[in-house]
This record gives structure tokens, C-alpha cells and sequence, in this order.
């Protein structure tokens, strides 16, 4: 499992670390009951502060990806993979509307009718 990051972008880099983790699931090669590796270990892998990592844990964690538990670490959770299948829908979707022509905001509008609050 290899995860990226871009000191240059714009983009934080816990959002950069949390979407890596969210594409690995999504491709398969995480799957529930996998460990990731502890965070100060990637933060020294990666070259960033470990606090970074623990804050794309968290986010993880909130979403229902992760399961951290102190002495066993961060866990992918079997919400992950139902998650990683649901991200592959999304891409697929988004592929169909950019060959229909069909723009972000009118996507995001159709999503909303569809996904009430």
C-alpha cells in the first residue's frame, strides 16, 4: 500500500493522506481488518508531523473507515469496503456525466434531489 501526498498542492495534507487511504480501499487493496501503519511511522515515511496523520485518522475514524483502538492501532473497518464500493459508483458516475457533457453543478443538483436532507 502506497500512499501520496503533495507538499506543493493547496489541498491539506490530512485531506491528501485521508483520500489516499479512501483510494486504497476503494481499489481493493485495503480491506476490512487490515492495519495501517501506526502514525508516527508513516508521518516519518512521509515527512510530516504525526498529528497530521492522527487528524486523517480521525477524519477516517468519523466516517466509519477506521477503527482506532490505543495499543492496536488504525484498522480498516468493514464499513470501509461497502464505502470503497460506493466511491467506485461514484467514479463510474461522474465518468458517464463528463461524457454526457453534464457539468458539476448540474450533477451536484440532481444528487441533491435525489439524496434529501
Amino acid at each position: 500500500m502506497l500512499f501520496r501526498i503533495d507538499p506543493a498542492s493547496s489541498v491539506p495534507l490530512f485531506d491528501q493522506l485521508a483520500a489516499s487511504v479512501r483510494a486504497e480501499v476503494s481499489r481493493g487493496a485495503l480491506r476490512a481488518g487490515d492495519r495501517l501503519p501506526a502514525a508516527r511511522e508513516l508521518a516519518a515515511s512521509l515527512d510530516i508531523n504525526v498529528h497530521t496523520v492522527l487528524h486523517a485518522y480521525q477524519e477516517l475514524r468519523d466516517e466509519g473507515l477506521l477503527d482506532l483502538r490505543r495499543g492496536r492501532g488504525a484498522v480498516v473497518t468493514a464499513n470501509a469496503e461497502a464505502s470503497g464500493e460506493l466511491i467506485a459508483a461514484i467514479r463510474t458516475l461522474v465518468i458517464d456525466a463528463q461524457s454526457r457533457g453534464v457539468g458539476l453543478a448540474t450533477l451536484t443538483a440532481l444528487l441533491r434531489e435525489e439524496y434529501p436532507s
